[in-house]
C-alpha cells in the first residue's frame, strides 16, 4: 500500500502514465468533458472535493512547465488558487479553453462549484 502521495489507484495510475507535453485538465464539476477523453472523476458531493485541494496533490506529483486558465479566472478566486501554487498561468477565453479539452490526456474531474475553476497543466521533465 502506499504511505503517501496520491492514493486514488485510477488518478496515481494516470498520472503515472503521463509523458512530457501532455495536458491535464483539473476542472470544476461542471466542465463539459469529452466523452473520449480519460478522465478519473473525484467528485463525491458539491464543493468535495475541492479544486485547491486537488491541484495541491497533483502539483506535488508531476512536473509542470506551462498552465493555462481561462480569462474569465484571471482575476477570480480560481485565479488565486492557480497563483498560490507557484504558477504562472496563461491565459485564453473559456471557450478556447474548453475547445483544447479533446486534446488532453487526462482530466480530473473535482467537486468545486466555484465558476471558471479549472486549468490545464503541461507535463514537463525532470531532467
Amino acid at each position: 500500500m502506499k504511505r503517501s502521495g496520491i492514493l486514488n489507484p485510477a488518478l496515481s495510475s494516470a498520472i503515472a502514465g503521463l509523458g512530457h507535453g501532455h495536458l491535464v485538465v483539473i476542472a470544476d464539476s461542471g466542465l463539459p468533458i469529452p466523452a473520449t477523453v480519460p478522465t478519473v472523476d473525484l467528485t463525491l458531493v458539491r464543493g468535495i472535493p475541492r479544486f485547491a485541494d486537488v491541484l495541491r496533490a497533483v502539483l506535488a506529483e508531476i512536473v509542470v512547465e506551462g498552465s493555462i486558465i481561462a480569462t474569465e479566472a484571471q482575476d477570480g478566486v480560481a485565479g488565486e488558487w492557480v497563483r498560490a501554487e507557484g504558477l504562472t498561468p496563461r491565459t485564453i477565453p473559456h471557450d478556447d479553453l474548453k475547445a483544447l479539452l479533446p486534446t488532453a490526456r487526462l482530466v480530473i474531474r473535482t467537486g468545486e462549484a466555484t465558476p471558471y475553476a479549472n486549468v490545464i497543466l503541461q507535463s514537463g521533465v525532470d531532467f
